[in-house]
């Protein structure tokens, strides 16, 4: 079934969470591991914005369908963010956009030769780069929508549970699009599997990896997924169904590089 992308965008409004009452944290204040990882789930979000100018470069730009969702997924991504960052102001900790702009440029984020260079690649491979992307999105998407759902179960907190449970409704919006769109493209080109299990095989790991520090990295996907290795097992299976990926296990690989699985 194709992603009606007009749908999408007509659907696509600001996080609602003004019905929750955030007073209740003054009662029922999150424990510190929660807000550890919460904070990483901000800082990823707001990093959004990064990722699009980094594929705007890219042959994916020159594709409709994505050039469209990308502009409606960066949006929705930054609310996310911002609802996140209401939770941990409730908790003192306020979410600086100087020190997210300090991190971008220790990560050379403003790097004008690192967006040449990714560019310059990207190109060379040529359309089958946008499979590429595309189920690397699928994958990174599937993990959110994961993760979102595990803090909830884990929490069962009156007012975050329900909050990131919207939060990965839209997510599962944004895994639709993505894996609809890999496997178009998966299915054309022979070449673009071979391309796409590589890299997936090669290079993909956590979100957020590359922008945190690995020991944040490791404490989050610890926190949330050790213990549960039937659920790396369901986002590995998500991925093994896309045209040419049969058997890639990239969720359990990478976390048992961090030592979790």
């Amino acid at each position: 079934m194709a992603f009606d992308l007009d749908k999408f965008a007509e659907a696509s409004l600001p996080l609602q969470y003004e019905d929750l009452d955030l007073d209740v944290f003054d009662e029922q204040p999150l424990d510190l591991q929660t807000l550890r990882s919460l904070r990483y789930m901000c800082d990823v979000e707001h990093h959004t914005s990064c990722y699009l100018r980094d594929l705007l470069v890219t042959p994916s730009h020159r594709e409709e369908a994505a050039g469209g969702f990308m502009t409606m997924w960066n949006r929705e991504e930054y609310w996310h963010g911002e609802a996140l960052s209401a939770v941990l102001n409730r908790h003192g900790i306020v979410i600086d956009y100087d020190e997210i702009k300090a991190k971008r440029l220790k990560l050379g984020w403003y790097n004008s030769l690192a967006s040449l260079k990714q560019s310059s690649l990207s190109n060379l491979v040529g359309k089958d780069f946008v499979a590429v992307h595309m189920a690397w999105g699928a994958a990174n998407e599937l993990s959110a929508v994961a993760a979102y759902r595990r803090m909830a179960a884990q929490t069962d907190h009156p007012i975050l549970s329900p909050l990131l449970r919207r939060i990965a409704q839209q997510e599962t919006r944004h895994v639709a699009f993505y894996t609809t769109q890999a496997r178009e493209h998966l299915e054309s080109s022979p070449r673009a599997q071979k391309l796409t299990r590589l890299a997936l095989s090669k290079v993909w790991r956590p979100v957020g990896s590359g922008v945190m520090a690995e020991s944040e990295v490791r404490h989050v996907m610890g926190h949330l997924f050790r213990g549960v290795p039937e659920e790396l097992d369901k986002l590995d299976n998500r991925v093994q169904k896309l045209p040419g990926l049969e058997g890639l296990t990239i969720f359990r690989s990478a976390f048992r590089q961090l030592g979790i699985a």
